[in-house]
């Protein structure tokens, strides 16, 4: 006979929530796995609670409280966010709870709940897990292939479910905040050839050039002999049948390949979303490369997300557990860093730094819509990648859309040009050309 009914553990998860809504007075309600609902305050927003399958949930998270286990239970379903996750954000958030977290006591938790900490569970068995070094800092551990395939390579069908018509996976740019993602995404392909000055003829390098859209549009519009590079196969297979679609072959050459392996000189180089793979250690071989492909007085645009500096050096290496998840199960290799440490390499490399935008609501509003894009083709993700996957990325897009309005990431475009000689940089004197 068990030593705690099931009517026991109902009364303890009861007892357990009810302690933790008296301290923290959420706006939400905790539904148990007999449907019934505990409210965390006296004004829940019924549109956002949180289920719990069973209680041997919340003894394995009692025994086991950490980030990675609570992600485990959640892409597993045994956990599940009811309500659009931003706004449910939003909601959580309302009475600042962070600092009354800090009041729960473990002792008055294991008192309350003592019959669900020692309820047995299943182990959650999650499938899409980087099976090696995932924070890659040493470059003869890294095999960036391997980093780029595991992230981008999941399905070109999934992507293309919330990503819109160009397969943008950057931040748009948003010249009205109503404006579709769609309008975003070409006003950022047209704002970054304005940036490079593109001109006909000119020879264009884009590192990482994604599912093509960049290059295709710089084409296009711009006339330019573009070269576009990728280490993603899935990528590359889809970028290459576009380019023949469009018929651009003549203008357009695309290849499977590590940008350090190039050779040749181009007069603007851009690189959009891949900085966040080269990682800290790497940066300054990576503007060097990009220096010695550049002409001289040649442009480049470096587009990145980036994070707040550090006030030492041990503070910037630390890596907090949040973070070791997404690189452990989204990002693996990935690396941010902060915009005045890039500006100082950038300078030690050889360029002369022009112009420095920060794109961060951009962002924000970029990933939102990725994110509802997502949840309304819900079931067609789950038939392409499977449900866990779609869980993990529901929840990464959410959270880095949450991360981006609230101000702890950042994104910024550099546009700095080879300075190779003494004299003027080639330049407009102002910014005006950019907004005819």
């Amino acid at each position: 006979m068990p030593l705690f009914s099931d009517q026991d553990r109902l009364t303890a998860a009861r007892k357990l929530f009810e302690y933790v809504g008296k301290l923290t007075n959420l706006r939400i309600s905790i539904r148990l796995w007999d449907g019934s609902m505990v409210p965390l305050s006296n004004d829940v927003d019924p549109n956002f609670f949180i289920s719990i399958s069973g209680p041997g949930v919340l003894g394995a998270l009692m025994r086991k409280p950490t980030y990675e286990n609570l992600l485990f239970h959640y892409a597993s379903g045994y956990i599940d966010i009811h309500g659009d996750l931003i706004d449910f954000s939003t909601v959580a958030r309302e009475k600042r709870p962070k600092d009354k977290l800090k009041k729960i006591s473990k002792l008055q938790i294991l008192k309350q709940a003592f019959p669900l900490f020692l309820t047995p569970s299943d182990k959650p068995v999650v499938q899409h897990e980087f099976q090696h070094d995932a924070i890659g800092r040493k470059e003869s551990r890294r095999d960036n292939k391997e980093f780029i395939q595991f992230h981008y390579d999941v399905s070109n069908d999934f992507y293309a479910l919330f990503l819109g018509k160009e397969m943008q996976y950057s931040c748009g740019y948003f010249k009205e905040p109503g404006n579709s993602i769609d309008q975003a995404q070409f006003d950022k392909l047209d704002m970054i050839c304005k940036k490079l000055r593109l001109k006909q003829g000119e020879k264009m390098l884009d590192i990482g050039c994604g599912w093509g859209g960049l290059i295709c549009h710089a084409a296009q519009h711009y006339g330019v002999q573009a070269h576009g590079v990728t280490l993603s196969q899935k990528q590359f297979d889809f970028a290459t049948a576009k380019v023949k679609r469009l018929g651009l072959e003549d203008q357009i050459k695309i290849e499977l390949r590590d940008y350090a392996t190039l050779d040749g000189t181009y007069d603007k180089i851009s690189s959009v979303g891949m900085f966040e793979h080269i990682g800290i250690a790497n940066m300054p071989h990576y503007f060097q490369k990009i220096n010695s492909l550049l002409r001289d007085r040649g442009i480049l645009m470096n587009h990145g997300i980036s994070r707040k500096a550090k006030a030492t050096p041990r503070a910037a290496k630390r890596i907090r557990p949040e973070r070791r998840l997404l690189l452990k199960y989204i990002f693996p290799g990935s690396e941010l860093d902060n915009v005045g440490h890039t500006i100082d390499t950038m300078e030690l490399s050889g360029f002369e730094v022009h112009d420095v935008e920060a794109w961060r609501e951009h962002y924000a509003l970029t990933t939102q819509h990725w994110y509802r894009e997502l949840m309304n083709k819900k079931e067609e993700a789950i038939a392409f990648v499977g449900e866990e996957k779609f869980r993990m990325w529901a929840l990464y897009l959410a959270g880095v859309s949450i991360g981006f309005a609230d101000g702890s990431m950042h994104i910024c475009q550099v546009v700095a040009t080879k300075r190779a000689s003494k004299g003027p940089s080639d330049l407009p004197l102002t910014r005006s050309d950019l907004y005819q």
